[in-house]
């Protein structure tokens, strides 16, 4: 996969690469090189089947990272293609035509993270959050406490604790500090 990274650094402009496994490797691409680079790995290098597409909320630095995972079933190697975008205005050129599958992830990010993909199938349809209104659940600044709190009723004999707390008294109750 080093070999592969090397050849393809000067043609797409990699950015960092990360060997996880001996097959298994991520690499960063600008965003503008994405579809030309799939495009190439899946007619020329053999990467033939989209195994995810996923998002990171990077809230500090204010951006998404996209994580498009391909694999080559004859190789048994999975290539990790990582892309950032701006988080104030998300969206990527979606990648439908490359893989009809892409359509599903793109839904479900659009959804959850807010990440617009252009022309993608269905993309303004309710998919998974049939008539939600708040921001996207999976955005790290939707606050799930205020959410659930402005939402459910308090049901009696109901408590809360802390995590922590609670685990060192029901492993260990002789402990008092």
């Amino acid at each position: 996969m080093i070999e592969l990274y090397e050849q393809l650094k000067q043609r797409y402009a990699l950015g960092e690469i990360s060997v996880q496994r001996f097959d298994l490797v991520f690499i960063t691409v600008p965003r503008e090189n994405l579809a030309s680079l799939l495009l190439y790995l899946r007619d020329t290098e053999g990467f033939t089947h989209l195994v995810l597409l996923t998002a990171v909320d990077w809230i500090e630095d204010n951006k998404f990272q996209l994580t498009y995972l391909i694999n080559n079933r004859e190789s048994a190697t999975d290539l990790g293609l990582r892309v950032i975008i701006d988080r104030d205005e998300a969206s990527m050129e979606s990648i439908h035509d490359l893989w009809p599958t892409a359509a599903t992830y793109q839904r479900e990010l659009k959804e959850m993270f807010g990440i617009d993909f252009p022309g993608s199938p269905r993309i303004d349809e309710d998919f998974i959050l049939e008539g939600w209104t708040e921001i996207p659940p999976y955005r790290r600044d939707f606050d799930t406490l205020e959410y659930s709190r402005d939402t459910y009723l308090e049901r009696p004999g109901r408590s809360t604790s802390d995590p922590a707390q609670h685990m060192k008294q029901l492993f260990y109750p002789e402990d008092k500090d």
